[in-house]
C-alpha cells in the first residue's frame, strides 16, 4: 500500500469526485460510515461518545460519525470549536444535518466513561497549532478518556516536523485509505496508538498513478512475493544458511538465531560458533549443523566458504580484535549477499573501511544506536531517513532500521514500512531472531530485499501471536520461534 503525502491524498479526493464522480459530501458520508462501522464494533453503547469537531472537512466527518451512530443508539454529543461561518461548506451541510437529541457541550466536565473522537484537524495542518485548538488539545491530554482520533491525531503534520508540535494523544487513529507517513516515525508515531486503516474508496487509478517512495507493507503484499514449495524438492533445493554466531558467554544469541533460521523454510542451517560454546545450541536444535572454532570467539573461517548460500554475522559475537580480523577475512572471501546485525555491525563502524568489502544485496540490520554509530547522529526524521537512502545506496544493500513500524530501506531509496509487530518485542533478543530468520529466507531464494521486507513482517507478525498469548511484559524472544509462520 502506497504512503502518499497530505497533498496527494486531496488530489486523490478531487480526482476521486470528478471522475467516480462523486460529490465532496456524499465521500465524506462514505468516510463517515466506515468510522462508523468501525466504533459501533469496538465500542459499547454504555460509553458516551464526545465529538470534537473543527471547521475543517475533519471536523464535518466527525459530526456525520455523530449523527450516524446517533442514530445507531449512541449518547453523543459535539463540542465545535470555531463558529458556523469559519466551517467548509462540508462541515456546516453536516452541522446542519445532526439530530436535535446531540447536544453541544464544552469539554470541561466529561465522565470517566466517555470516549472522545478527535476531529479538529486532518492532513492540512502546516504551522504550529495555535488557539482556540491549542488549548482543546492541551484539555484533552490531561483527561485520561480514550481518544478516537480521526485520520491521524489532531495537530499532526502528515510527513516530517512533528518535534516540537502540541498533539492530541490518542488510543486509536481512524487513518483514511492510507496510513500517512508521520504515524509510522519515531517523532510523532507514539501520539496514534494503534492504527487502523479504513478504506473509503479513494480511487484506485490515481494511487496507482502516483509517486511515492514510501510503501505500507500489507499482508497482501507478503501474499505476492511468498515463494511456493516444490513438491519433488529436496534440502538442497532451499539452500545453505551459515550463521557466524556466539562467543564466552553468549550462546543465547546462537540458540534464537538458528532456531529462527531453521524457521525459514531453508534446507540446511550450520552455525559456525566456539566449539566449548556449541553445546546449549545442538541440544535445543539437533538439525543444526556446526561449524566449530577453536577460540572463544570467532577466529577462523569454516573449511568450504563456496558451500554456503547466504551469511548471518554479528549475534553475540563480541568485538576482540581476533574477531574483527576474521570477520575482514570473510568480507574478502564470500561475495554472496551477508546479513550483518550486532557486533558485525559496530566492528565495522570502528572500521569504516570494511563497508567497501560488503557484498552487494547484502542486508544490515541496525536498531537506532547502532545506526547512529554507522550514519552519524541525525536532527530530525526526514535527515535520518535521507542518511539511510544513502548508506543503502552507496552499499548497494538492504538497511532495515528496527523498532516500532521497521523501516526497511532498498538500494533505490524505496523505504517500506511494517504494519507487524507490538512492544512487547522490545526485549533482548528479538534481533538474534530477525537475524536468523532473515538469513534463512535469503538462503531459501528470496532475494534481498524480499527477504528482508518478508522477514520483519512475520518477525512482527510472531510478536503479535505471542502477545496475544502471554500478553506484551510477559513474552520474550524465545516465544517468537515458535510463531514464525505465515499463513
Amino acid at each position: 500500500m502506497k504512503i502518499l503525502t497530505g497533498t496527494q491524498i486531496k488530489e486523490a479526493d478531487r480526482y476521486t469526485i470528478e471522475n467516480e464522480p462523486i460529490t465532496s459530501v456524499c465521500l465524506m458520508e462514505r468516510a463517515s460510515i466506515a468510522i462508523s462501522d468501525w466504533i459501533s464494533v469496538n465500542i459499547d453503547k454504555q460509553h458516551s461518545l464526545l465529538f470534537l469537531a473543527g471547521k475543517g472537512n475533519n471536523g464535518g466527518d466527525g459530526l456525520a460519525v455523530a449523527r450516524i451512530l446517533s442514530q445507531m443508539g449512541y449518547t453523543c454529543s459535539v463540542f465545535l470549536a470555531f463558529d458556523k461561518e469559519a466551517m467548509t461548506n462540508e462541515c456546516r451541510i453536516n452541522l446542519k444535518r445532526l439530530p436535535a437529541e446531540v447536544g453541544r457541550v464544552q469539554p470541561d466536565f466529561i465522565s470517566a466513561d466517555t470516549v472522545i473522537i478527535d476531529a479538529l484537524l486532518g492532513t492540512g495542518v502546516n504551522g504550529e497549532v495555535k488557539e482556540p485548538l491549542l488549548s482543546v488539545i492541551n484539555k484533552i491530554n490531561s483527561l485520561p478518556n480514550q481518544v478516537i482520533s480521526i485520520d491521524l491525531p489532531s495537530g499532526m503534520k502528515s510527513e516530517f516536523g512533528n518535534k516540537n508540535q502540541t498533539i492530541i494523544r490518542a488510543d486509536v487513529t481512524l487513518t483514511l485509505e492510507f496510513p500517512k507517513l508521520a504515524m509510522l516515525l519515531p517523532e510523532a508515531g507514539k501520539y496514534c496508538g494503534k492504527i487502523e486503516v479504513l478504506s473509503i474508496g479513494l480511487s484506485a487509478e490515481y494511487s496507482q498513478k502516483s509517486d511515492s517512495n514510501y510503501t505500507y507493507i500489507t499482508k497482501e503484499f507478503i501474499d505476492n512475493i511468498v515463494l511456493k514449495r516444490d513438491k519433488f524438492a529436496h534440502k538442497g533445493t532451499y539452500g545453505h544458511a551459515l550463521l557466524i554466531c556466539g562467543s564466552r558467554g553468549m550462546a543465547g544469541a546462537a540458540i534464537l538465531s538458528t532456531g529462527a533460521a531453521l524457521r525459514s523454510g531453508c534446507g540446511l542451517v550450520t552455525v559456525h560458533m566456539p566449539e566449548k560454546e556449541r553445546f546449549s545450541v545442538q541440544a535445543a536444535y539437533p538439525s543444526a549443523l556446526f561449524s566449530l572454532d577453536d577460540g572463544s570467539c570467532f577466529s577462523e573461517l569454516p573449511v568450504d566458504m563456496s558451500k554456503y548460500t547466504s551469511i548471518g554475522i554479528g549475534c553475540g559475537l563480541g568485538q576482540s580484535y581476533i574477531t574483527v580480523e576474521a570477520f575482514k577475512r570473510l568480507l574478502n572471501t564470500f561475495y554472496k549477499p551477508v546479513v550483518i546485525d550486532a557486533d558485525a555491525l559496530n566492528i565495522i563502524s570502528e572500521n569504516s573501511k570494511m563497508k567497501q568489502s560488503i557484498p552487494k544485496g547484502s542486508i544490515l540490520t541496525p536498531h537506532l544506536g547502532e545506526l547512529a554509530r554507522f550514519v552519524g547522529e541525525w536532527h530530525t526524521e526526514e535527515e535520518k531517513i535521507g542518511l539511510v537512502r544513502r548508506l543503502a545506496s552507496n552499499l548497494k544493500s538492504v538497511i532495515v532500521v528496527k523498532g516500532a513500524h521497521t523501516m526497511i530501506c532498498l538500494p533505490d531509496g524505496e523505504c517500506y514500512f511494517n504494519s507487524t509487530g507490538n512492544n512487547g518485542m522490545a526485549k533482548g533478543g528479538s534481533g538474534d531472531v530477525l537475524t536468523g530468520y532473515i538469513t534463512g529466507l535469503l538462503a531459501r531464494g528470496y532475494n534481498s530485499s524480499h527477504a528482508a521486507i518478508l522477514g520483519v513482517y512475520i518477525h512482527g507478525l510472531a510478536g503479535d501471536r505471542a502477545a496475544n498469548f502471554y500478553g506484551m511484559d510477559a513474552m520474550n524472544s524465545k516465544d517468537l520461534i515458535d510463531n514464525l509462520y505465515y499463513c
